[in-house]
């Protein structure tokens, strides 16, 4: 659990492929049957001319002999059609299959791009806040991409060539089997150098998929800082940095490539030397007399030389076409290997069964579960013995004894013990890295405690859904996303039921309407990148409207207005009381004018409560806190 959640190590595992087939047979059953069944005809189709040409040339040597050509034409002419017309029926199917295998691809690409949101939507808050966002991109982009080449050509030419060798293999052994077992031990030779090339390409190309997300990762990094970059003057230090890194891909890539591109080479001069030795080896075995073993029990002759020949061609072809296929397969087996990992992630623990419901009091004032939306919430509290207990959602939150680190050898908070009882403001001050966000983290379940107990209204957090638990939670963070759409989608995104009267009473709450009024579309404006077209303070005004349209009983104020300049956050902090009454609030702020009026006020020191209490209690006792206050030591 505490150990960094980044991609295991590992080899390259061509068991991938399996899976693959699998997740294909899943998503299109019927539809990869039927382009099987083409890959088939035509393949099947493909070995067939070795034995017309073998019956056509004996044909013609009687022909020669007899020279009666009007019998030899009614032999001859009815075998050639039948071959056109087969060929014209395995093109037909040859065109079905491209046109279907398009679809089948695009579709398993979309699909798997679903299934991998979907799996990473379940992965803990770790698993982003250790794998660089580019890194991540990676998987959606080019990790996924290596998968269209190896399912749109590598499978059907890998199937095609199989059956075709197969076929010729079958008809070889028809005709002559001393002579096919010369052509398996050049195609022996073929396969040795292809499992010796492979070996030393595999690792490079699983290396090359890992380079690419981290080439990735540093992009996405750079242009999401480029303000800084500018700043400081450091383009010359980042051009240097991503040279380093683009040059590891460099190094990767061309050694992969270097390998499986000499491959194809070699294997079609090997199919060569081959088709040379069988024609010396044929001629001198039509010239010595020597008996034919063969399943059809005819003797050698030309009439099966020359076909021979020409499957030989065919047989080492198609081990070379496969070959060709290496880079696909490999890249997409590296790349699936990799969105494989991601999948096989263990997903956020969730074993709690208490669950967040809509309340209402019956006629006995006994609190029951409503089925519509009463503006009261309950905690459905299901137990062993069938029974089942509601209690109302008031916001009290309690930790106790709480020890947490977010790897097992460094503790970052030490013996936490506070409370929040309902519509009470608890503030957290302290030096940055003192632990103050990582109490709220902890509250959200974000992160799970390595010791003592949060409860929620009495109720252990660990028994409370985690969506239930964070649908109660309002959370206002120091770094403001908002996403692209309307403002009123950014600001609903905190209720997708809220009306839109709701999001703009929301907004005038936290007094944000004005400078939305003023936009060029209103409440209609669309937001992109980020919300870039607005200033940061109007940013994190939405965010905080965001936040109060979701009405939840518990807020937590992460340096809310650690953005907004002194004359706005004068006037958001009236909307911010409004926001806050009747609320159990957890706010953390540098500016102590922010936490003066706070019920509650903890400071922290290297993940301890050094001192706690109200503003005018921890003055008195002239402390770290009086400092801070004074000036002697401003945190602001």
């Amino acid at each position: 659990m505490n150990e960094k959640m980044k991609m295991p190590k590992k080899k390259l595992n061509f068991s991938a492929l399996g899976r693959i087939i699998k997740l294909l047979r899943t998503f299109y059953p019927r539809l990869l049957y039927v382009i099987m069944f083409c890959l088939l005809f035509s393949s099947v189709t493909a070995a067939i001319p070795s034995l017309f040409t073998q019956n056509v040339i004996e044909d013609i040597e009687v022909w020669m002999v007899s020279r009666d050509w009007e019998s030899a034409k009614e032999v001859i002419l009815p075998k050639v059609m039948l071959l056109i017309g087969i060929y014209l029926v395995s093109i037909s199917a040859i065109i079905l299959q491209t046109q279907l295998m398009a679809y089948l691809t695009q579709g398993f690409l979309s699909k798997m791009r679903c299934t991998l949101f979907e799996r990473m939507q379940n992965l803990p808050i770790k698993y982003f806040d250790t794998n660089k966002h580019g890194d991540i991109m990676s998987h959606y982009t080019n990790d996924i991409d290596t998968l269209r080449q190896l399912v749109s050509q590598a499978f059907p030419s890998l199937f095609n060539s199989i059956i075709i060798v197969t076929c010729v293999f079958v008809i070889m052994l028809y005709f002559s089997i001393p002579m096919t077992l010369l052509v398996l031990v050049g195609v022996s030779v073929m396969l040795i150098m292809s499992r010796k090339i492979a070996g030393g390409s595999s690792k490079y190309f699983i290396r090359q998929q890992k380079a690419v997300g981290k080439t990735e990762g540093y992009i996405q990094e750079i242009m999401n800082g480029q303000k800084v970059v500018k700043v400081f003057s450091r383009e010359n230090q980042c051009i240097e940095d991503f040279d380093k890194i683009n040059d590891a891909l460099y190094e990767d890539s061309k050694r992969a490539h270097a390998y499986a591109n000499v491959l194809g080479p070699i294997i079609n001069n090997i199919g060569n030397v081959l088709y040379v030795l069988m024609a010396v080896v044929g001629g001198l075995y039509l010239l010595s007399g020597l008996p034919n073993i063969s399943l059809s029990g005819k003797a050698f002759s030309i009439s099966i030389l020359i076909p021979f020949l020409n499957m030989t061609k065919q047989f080492t072809g198609n081990i070379n076409q496969v070959s060709q296929q290496f880079n696909s397969i490999v890249m997409g087996v590296a790349g699936a290997q990799r969105v494989f990992d991601v999948m096989d992630m263990e997903p956020e623990a969730d074993d709690g069964y208490v669950t967040l419901v809509n309340a209402a009091y019956n006629s006995n004032g006994e609190l029951v579960e409503a089925d519509h939306r009463t503006g009261i919430w309950a905690w459905k509290h299901p137990h062993g013995d069938g029974t089942v207990t509601y209690t109302l959602l008031s916001g009290d939150v309690r930790l106790d004894d709480v020890d947490f680190g977010y790897t097992e050898e460094k503790t970052v908070l030490h013996n936490i013990t506070l409370f929040a009882e309902p519509g009470q403001k608890v503030a957290f001050v302290g030096a940055t890295g003192a632990g103050k966000t990582t109490i709220t983290n902890l509250i959200n379940r974000f992160y799970d405690i390595a010791d003592g107990k949060i409860r929620y209204d009495g109720i252990n957090i660990n028994k409370i859904r985690k969506s239930d638990l964070r649908r109660s939670l309002g959370i206002v963070l120091q770094d403001t996303n908002l996403f692209t759409g309307s403002v009123m989608d950014n600001i609903r995104y905190g209720r997708l039921d809220a009306t839109d009267e709701e999001c703009i009473a929301a907004a005038r709450l936290v007094g944000a309407d004005d400078f939305i009024t003023r936009l060029p579309a209103g409440y209609e404006t669309e937001l992109v990148n980020n919300g870039s077209n607005l200033s940061q303070g109007q940013r994190q005004l939405i965010a905080i409207a965001r936040a109060a349209v979701a009405d939840p009983p518990v807020m937590i104020m992460d340096e809310a207005t650690s953005s907004i300049d002194t004359r706005t956050e004068a006037i958001v902090q009236k909307g911010m009381d409004k926001l806050m009454e009747g609320r159990t609030v957890f706010i953390i702020a540098h500016r102590l004018s922010t936490v003066m009026n706070s019920d509650v006020i903890m400071v922290l020191d290297k993940g301890r409560i050094i001192e706690r209490g109200n503003h005018e209690k921890l003055i008195a006792e002239k402390g770290t806190y009086y400092q801070l206050y004074t000036g002697a030591f401003e945190l602001e």
